[in-house]
C-alpha cells in the first residue's frame, strides 16, 4: 500500500444549493484573527447549536485559528464511522498530502469530494474513518477531517509509521510538477500550519522528534527520528506525494507559517495577553483541551 496519496475518481457531484458560497468563503478568508468555524452548505445537524462568536484572542494560537468546516456541516455519515478518536501527547510535526483529484473541480462540490473520500477511506481501506486530519480545497476552504477535535492531537491515518504525534493537511487535487498552486489554497495551509503548531508551541522552521512504528516507512520500526516539523508524505514514505509542486513549495509555506505566528505574538502582546470575557471564550471552544495518551497508529496507515 502507498498510503494515503492517490487517485480518486471524481463521482456524480452533488451541488450545494448555497448562495454565494464563494463570496461568503472568500469574506472568511480575508479575516485574518477569524476564529470558529466557516458556515458551508446546511448548518449543524438536528438540536446543535451554532458556535458562538469568538471572543478577542489572547493567546498567539487563538489569533491564528482560521475558520473550518467542521464534519456536521460538510454532512459526515455517522454510520460510516467505525472507529473511536485517539491521541497523541501532542502535534510535533504537519505531514503535507495531495488527494489525487482532477484540478478543475468546481469548489460548491468541494463537500461531495470530501464525503467521497470518507467513505473511501472508512469502507473501501476500512481505516474507519478518513485518514487526513484537515482538507484543504482550491479555494481555500478548510475542512475538519478525522474525527476526534480540530484542537487536540488527533492520530490519523494519512502516513504510515508517523501517524502519532503529526496532523496530515491534505490539498485536494493532483499538484504534480508545473502544476499551478492557487493562492488561496496556500494561504489557507500557511494558516492551519501555524495554528496546528503553535497550539504546542512549535515553530514551523523547526525540527521535531518522533518515533517510528512501522518498518515499511523510511524510518526502522522503533527508531526515533528528527524531521522538520513541516514535511511532505514523500519524507515519511516512498510516495509522489504531495507531487512536486507542493513539495517545492514546502520552504516557502514554513517561512510563511513562521511569519504568521509572529505576527499573533506582536497581536497579543498589544493586545495584554487577556481575553475580554472568559465565558464566552469557553463556549466558543468546540473540542475539550489538554493533553491525551499517546495512542497508536490508526486504521492500516
Amino acid at each position: 500500500m502507498r498510503g494515503v496519496c492517490g487517485p480518486y475518481r471524481h463521482r456524480r457531484p452533488l451541488r450545494w444549493a448555497v448562495a454565494g458560497a464563494g463570496a461568503t468563503v472568500a469574506a472568511a478568508l480575508t479575516a485574518g484573527s477569524l476564529t470558529g468555524t466557516l458556515s458551508f452548505g446546511d448548518g449543524p445537524g438536528s438540536g446543535e447549536r451554532p458556535p458562538k462568536a469568538a471572543p478577542s484572542p489572547h493567546t498567539p494560537a487563538d489569533a491564528l485559528q482560521p475558520p473550518i468546516v467542521a464534519r456536521a456541516q460538510w454532512r459526515a455519515d455517522p454510520k460510516l464511522l467505525d472507529q473511536k478518536p485517539r491521541y497523541a501527547d501532542a502535534v510535533h510535526a504537519v505531514v503535507l498530502h495531495h488527494t489525487g483529484h482532477s484540478n478543475d473541480y468546481d469548489c460548491s462540490d468541494s463537500p461531495h469530494l470530501v464525503r467521497d473520500m470518507y467513505r473511501t477511506h472508512a469502507v473501501a481501506r476500512d481505516w474507519g474513518d478518513l485518514g487526513y486530519n484537515f482538507l484543504v480545497d482550491r479555494c481555500g476552504t478548510i475542512f475538519e477531517g478525522r474525527k476526534g477535535g480540530v484542537d487536540r492531537p488527533v492520530v490519523g491515518a494519512h502516513t504510515i509509521g508517523i501517524n502519532t504525534g503529526t496532523t496530515g493537511i491534505a490539498a485536494i487535487g493532483t499538484f504534480t510538477e508545473g502544476a499551478p498552486v492557487p493562492k488561496a489554497l496556500r494561504k489557507s495551509v500557511e494558516m492551519l500550519i501555524a495554528w496546528k503548531l503553535g497550539l504546542t508551541g512549535i515553530a514551523p522552521e523547526a525540527r521535531s522528534q518522533l518515533i517510528s512504528s512501522n518498518s515499511s516507512s523510511r524510518f526502522t520500526k522503533g527508531s526515533t527520528v528528527s524531521v522538520p516539523t513541516v514535511l511532505g508524505h514523500i519524507d515519511a514514505y516512498e510516495t509522489t506525494c504531495p507531487g512536486k509542486a507542493l513539495a517545492q513549495l514546502l520552504p516557502a509555506l514554513r517561512k510563511g507559517a513562521a511569519r504568521l505566528q509572529s505576527k499573533a505574538k506582536v497581536q497579543i502582546r498589544k493586545e495584554g495577553g487577556r481575553p475580554r470575557n472568559k465565558k464566552a471564550e469557553g463556549a466558543a471552544r468546540r473540542a475539550p483541551s489538554g493533553h491525551a495518551r499517546i495512542g497508536g497508529t490508526a486504521g492500516s496507515a
